[in-house]
């Protein structure tokens, strides 16, 4: 693409936009500096809340797709490429689903989690390789994260993902971008200029991430990976999850602290087998098999009413 034509491009982006309320952040106090930031911040979730809807489709096509054992699968590049890997890495120790439910790709690949890597993220047959190789199917969702919504590295991606039959979103913060128009699905929180111009990291990162958490933590609660507001499935892998996990018993089942242990040991460290064997009185067995029976949803073998809202 000729230069001047991206200038062009840029030029017409709100997320490149200049700020008029923060022309005079140079000269501003350190104060100042994070008091104009603040106020920038605080129009985020009201960006995030008006595109609700949109996010509630995606939700229900990832719902949909780890059902029939499909992915969710995030491609970006530079913020928000970290963006999704770094959402995608939380998911087994917060969750306890295995590594691969949730895939997050970078133009540039590892290394561009730490270190710029140049010209990576113009290189459209780079997104349609790494979709390749991670075996992206019909079955999978992908979801395209760039601010500008025009990032060649997610267009090429999403191009090769609906080709393939995969369910596609695309998460920017300018309204009918380029990717926005390739997907199936456009998640578009248009935050407005940054307070540093066209620093991207800034209310966009801020307003990507908070989308990010609420796909997969709500696709989590959905297939039946909480009980209340807990986290039940969670994967007890060093002390401080160890110390949340008897936590996690003696607040839903009133056993003591030593009980809750002896339930985790019983369960091998299961924190949704050893609340059920907590709250019925069954043993390791008969909970596995409860728990299958309900689809791993803890409230419904444990023969407790799900309420769920309209």
């Amino acid at each position: 693409m000729a230069r001047s034509t991206l200038i062009a491009e840029l030029g017409n982006l709100v997320s490149e936009a200049r700020n008029p309320e923060t022309m005079q952040i140079d000269l501003m106090s350190t104060q100042d500096i994070l008091a104009a930031m603040n106020a920038q911040d605080a129009r985020v979730a009201e960006a995030v809340r008006l595109v609700l809807p949109q996010i509630t489709i995606a939700v229900d096509h990832v719902v949909e797709a780890f059902k029939a054992g499909g992915r969710l699968i995030y491609m970006g590049a530079g913020t928000s490429g970290r963006l999704g890997v770094l959402d995608a890495s939380e998911c087994p120790p917060t969750f306890g689903v295995p590594d691969g439910m949730v895939i997050g790709l970078i133009a540039g690949g590892d290394r561009a989690l730490r270190h710029p890597v140049e010209g990576a993220e113009d290189d459209s047959d780079e997104g349609r390789r790494d979709l390749e190789k991670v075996g992206v199917t019909p079955g999978d969702v992908v979801v395209g994260i760039a601010v500008s919504g025009r990032t060649p590295y997610v267009i090429g991606g999403l191009e090769y993902a609906n080709g393939v039959g995969a369910t596609t979103v695309a998460l920017s913060c300018n309204p009918d971008s380029a990717i926005a128009r390739l997907a199936d699905i456009a998640i578009s929180p248009v935050v407005g200029p940054e307070a540093l111009t066209g620093s991207t990291r800034l209310k966009s990162g801020t307003a990507q991430k908070l989308v990010l958490n609420m796909l997969t933590t709500a696709s989590m609660i959905r297939i039946g990976k909480t009980y209340e507001n807990l986290m039940v499935d969670l994967s007890v892998s060093n002390e401080k999850l160890a110390a949340r996990a008897t936590r996690i018993l003696v607040d839903v089942a009133g056993c003591s602290p030593e009980a809750a242990e002896s339930y985790l040991t019983e369960s091998r460290n299961n924190v949704k087998l050893a609340i059920l064997m907590a709250l019925t009185g069954m043993d390791a067995a008969q909970g596995e098999s409860a728990l299958k029976q309900a689809d791993g949803f803890l409230r419904r073998a444990a023969g407790q009413q799900q309420r769920i809202a309209g």
